[in-house]
Formats: structure tokens, C-alpha cells, sequence
């Protein structure tokens, strides 16, 4: 490794990259591997290897030249450079599915994440436990924990910008925000957005691209139906929450139409969302509908008074608003 003085400021292009080289390192070492060429390492991650030599040069280290890389050491310095070797309190705003799922995730405290508060206003939530921790009203956990990292925002987005101001005021100046809403927040707090919807869209489009590609129609006749904060009670919502498996049942369900050509389902902690490709207008929505009654196990008249409904050019609008 050379000297600290040889580091040069990372470009945030880099910072993005270096969860993925250490992830894909670790398995390696995992593997019993002691060294890899940046081509190997390259492959594995999704970049060019003069890409990643370039990255790995803004560390201060450099391959050798038919030898490659050490992978214990390129870990430690990645981790070194990523603040891993700290411990980073987090808490999490928002104990809906989303939530529950984060709270439950054994990879955090691996690199030096550690959970140390849930928090929910719902009276129907508080005084549950997730994963051996209690969930409490928002303003106890801040009372309980003077030192907070990093704040994970999983509410609903009418709730998030004043979840996120309450915990700038607490002091927290990293933000991870899951909710559907660009927070505003001050210059010396830093926030990283993760929008679901906006990566589905990214790969429907590399999906029409290959359909064109192959020759296949480039227009897509788009069908979404669904249910959400906005149009359905927070009860109804909570009793329709959907998990990976339940989510992966409705769409299998979904496909079974003959009306429906593809499927995609989105299920939040403020909404279930059924995004398909399909063949006819009122077979599919008359098949979806019927599906999400029956996986989710609500009447479907019930049902029916809250779904919202988007179709061919609407449908595409709503994807991309």
C-alpha cells in the first residue's frame, strides 16, 4: 500500500463502484482466493479494467503486473476507505414491511451498521419487537439515543420530509430515504435516495430496448393497477401488506391471464402496485383485480372502491411522473 500523502480525493463515481468491489472481494476470500488480476475482479463487477484500476489508484494501490492484486489487503482498504472500521448507529423511521425487512437484515452490523433504534408513531406498531429490538414513538428513540449516524426513512412520503427534519435537529446528518419524496435538507446533511419505482423504470427501458432489438413490438399497451395511501384507508393498506413470497404468488397469479402478456408487481409500505403488459383492457383489469382479492384475501367489492387505475399512455405517464 503506498503512502497516505499518494491518496487523492475519490470521485463520488468511484465511492458508487466500491460497495461492489468489496462485496464481489469478499467473496472471493470467502472462496480461498489470495490474489486477482483486475480483469477477474472487473468481469465479476460489471466494469472495464482500466475502469477499475482507476478506481483502485484513487485508494493508493496498485496491481502488479501478472500478479494482480492481494485480496486481503484491497479489502481492508476499501473497507478503511468506505468508514467501515467504524461503528455507524442507525435508526430506522417506518416499521411497515419495508421497515421490518431492513430491521431484519443480518448484513448491517457485518460492516459496521448497527441498529439501535426502530421507531413508528402508530400506537397499532409501538411496543411491537423486531429482530429483539423494541419499536418505540419517534420522540423516545431520539431521547433514548443521543448519538444517531444515520437516519432510514420508510414512511410513507406525506410523513418523510418531517420525519427527516426531526432527525436533522437531532443531529443526524446522514439520511437514507426509501420514501417517494425528494427531502430538503441542509447542505452539511447528506441523503441518498433509494426509488424503487424509478429502478423498475430503468429496466423496463433496457427491456424494450431488447424487445426492439429482437424485433418484437416496440410499443407496449401498459396496465397498472393498484392501492395506496392515497386511495385506501392505512387499515385496508395494513391488511393488504404483501411480502416477497405473497408478491411472487400475485404475479404467478397475474400470468395466468389471457389477457396479460407480462407482469411486475411493486409492494411498499404505502402501496401495492400491479404494473403489466396487456392484450385486452377489461379482461386484464378484470384478472388482476380478481388476483390481488385472492392473494391478499380481501372482498373484492371491497376492493374495487380503492383501486386506482392507469392505462396505455396514462400508464406510462404515471410510471415516469
Amino acid at each position: 500500500m503506498l503512502p497516505q500523502s499518494n491518496k487523492r480525493v475519490v470521485p463520488g463515481a468511484t465511492v458508487g463502484r466500491l460497495p461492489e468491489y468489496l462485496q464481489a472481494l469478499t467473496e472471493l476470500s470467502e472462496a480461498g482466493s489470495r490474489r486477482v488480476a483486475s480483469e477477474e475482479l472487473a468481469s465479476v463487477t460489471g466494469v472495464r479494467s482500466a475502469q477499475l484500476r482507476k478506481d483502485l489508484s484513487y485508494l493508493g494501490t496498485y496491481g502488479v503486473r501478472g500478479v494482480g492484486y492481494d485480496v486481503s489487503q484491497l479489502i481492508d482498504e476499501i473497507t478503511a476507505e468506505l468508514g467501515l472500521t467504524q461503528d455507524w448507529p442507525v435508526i430506522i423511521v417506518g416499521m411497515g414491511n419495508m421497515g421490518r425487512a431492513l430491521a431484519a437484515y443480518g448484513g448491517f452490523g457485518q460492516r459496521g451498521f448497527r441498529i439501535v433504534a426502530l421507531a413508528d408513531d402508530d400506537p397499532s406498531i409501538v411496543g411491537d419487537s423486531v429482530q429483539g429490538l423494541p419499536v418505540c414513538r419517534l420522540a423516545d428513540s431520539l431521547a433514548a439515543n443521543e448519538r444517531l449516524a444515520i437516519g432510514v426513512i420508510t414512511t410513507p412520503a406525506d410523513q418523510a420530509q418531517q420525519i427527516a427534519d426531526r432527525l436533522v435537529e437531532h443531529g443526524v446528518h446522514s439520511i437514507l430515504n426509501f420514501a417517494a419524496i425528494a427531502l430538503r435538507v441542509p447542505s452539511t446533511v447528506d441523503v441518498r435516495r433509494v426509488d424503487l419505482s424509478t429502478e423498475l423504470q430503468i429496466l423496463a427501458f433496457h427491456a424494450q430496448r431488447r424487445d426492439v432489438a429482437k424485433g418484437r413490438r416496440s410499443r407496449m399497451t401498459v396496465l397498472i393497477v393498484g392501492v395506496s395511501h392515497h386511495s385506501a384507508p392505512i387499515a385496508l393498506l395494513e391488511s393488504m401488506a404483501l411480502g416477497p413470497l405473497a408478491a411472487a404468488d400475485l404475479s404467478a397469479r397475474l400470468m395466468q391471464s389471457g389477457a396479460i402478456t407480462e407482469s411486475l408487481v411493486v409492494a411498499t409500505c404505502n402501496r401495492v402496485e400491479m404494473v403489466m403488459e396487456v392484450e385486452t383492457f377489461h379482461g386484464a383489469l378484470r384478472d388482476a383485480g380478481a388476483a390481488l382479492a385472492v392473494t391478499t384475501g380481501v372482498d373484492l367489492d371491497e376492493l374495487s372502491n380503492h383501486l386506482y387505475v392507469h392505462y396505455d399512455d396514462r400508464a406510462v405517464c404515471h410510471l415516469f411522473r
